[in-house]
């Protein structure tokens, strides 16, 4: 009997989120056409996949803002703050 698309995506799933890394999560998301092929062009620039790309973007735009929140004596506790999802500012910037 042949699976149905359902079926045959399960089984895709099952077999290829089976990492050595257990704490790799599957992240799904729409994303705009110019970001979609920035990331396209910056990861053959830099010859790595989407996937490391972003997740070094990411990591760098992360520790900005702890260095950031580091420095900010108003919140001494900021950084803790942040890591539990509850700081109470949003800054003013994305980009670095």
């Amino acid at each position: 009997m042949a699976m149905s698309n359902a079926q045959r995506q399960a089984a895709y799933r099952a077999r290829h989120l089976k990492s050595a890394d257990v704490l790799d999560l599957r992240l799904n998301l729409m994303i705009d056409l110019h970001a979609k092929c920035a990331l396209e062009r910056l990861a053959l620039c830099y010859g790595v996949t989407q996937r490391a790309l972003l997740q070094s973007l990411l990591i760098q735009a992360q520790r900005a803002v702890i260095q950031r929140l580091d420095a900010m004596s108003e919140l001494p506790n900021a950084v803790n703050q942040y890591y539990d999802k509850c700081l109470p500012i949003v800054l003013d910037n994305v980009t670095a």
